[in-house]
């Protein structure tokens, strides 16, 4: 497999894990029901005092997602405003984020992995497609999507490993 192929089944895997994050909503909506609280309050949980809230977790994930393909193909991302959504709308986020990534096919990604990628905090320099995408789009997409799940867990909300991974595409 080429790595311009890889670059487009990594987008693949980013939608699925943008449905898990969607579903692990679900499931504390459904938690804070039965306990009989209100649902927003876990916007504005975190697990530190200097971390990001469970929503600026939503909208990080979300935002790493759309930058993968968006920056490997020079392709425009949805734009989304950060400020204060309810669950409601992180979750019509969510499904915006994915629809544009199921957007791409594999041939929007010939000559990603080789292509100079610039973010704004790297100032002049560059990186290419597939450093970007293995030495930072990936790591912080894992990092942001792993503390809305910690967030939701510590909160009471009844998750496991096999809601985090997903379902597995299966073969006889």
């Amino acid at each position: 497999m080429s790595h311009d192929a890889a670059l487009f089944d990594t987008v693949t895997q980013l939608a699925k894990q943008l449905r898990n994050l969607d579903a692990w909503i679900a499931k504390a909506v459904e938690h804070a029901v039965a306990k009989e609280f209100d649902p927003a309050n876990y916007l504005e949980l975190r697990l530190a005092p200097d971390m990001f809230t469970f929503r600026r977790q939503v909208q990080s994930a979300c935002d790493s997602a759309k930058f993968v393909p968006a920056r490997l193909t020079g392709r425009d991302a949805p734009k989304h405003e950060d400020g204060p959504q309810s669950l409601d709308e992180l979750r019509a986020r969510i499904a915006d984020v994915i629809a544009y990534l199921e957007g791409f096919e594999a041939k929007d990604f010939d000559g990603a992995a080789e292509r100079a990628i610039a973010m704004p905090f790297l100032g002049d320099k560059k990186i290419l497609g597939k450093d970007y995408l293995t030495e930072f789009a990936l790591p912080n997409h894992t990092f942001h999507l792993t503390l809305a799940y910690a967030i939701l867990r510590h909160a009471g909300v009844a998750l496991g490993k096999r809601d985090f991974i997903g379902g597995l595409r299966l073969i006889d």
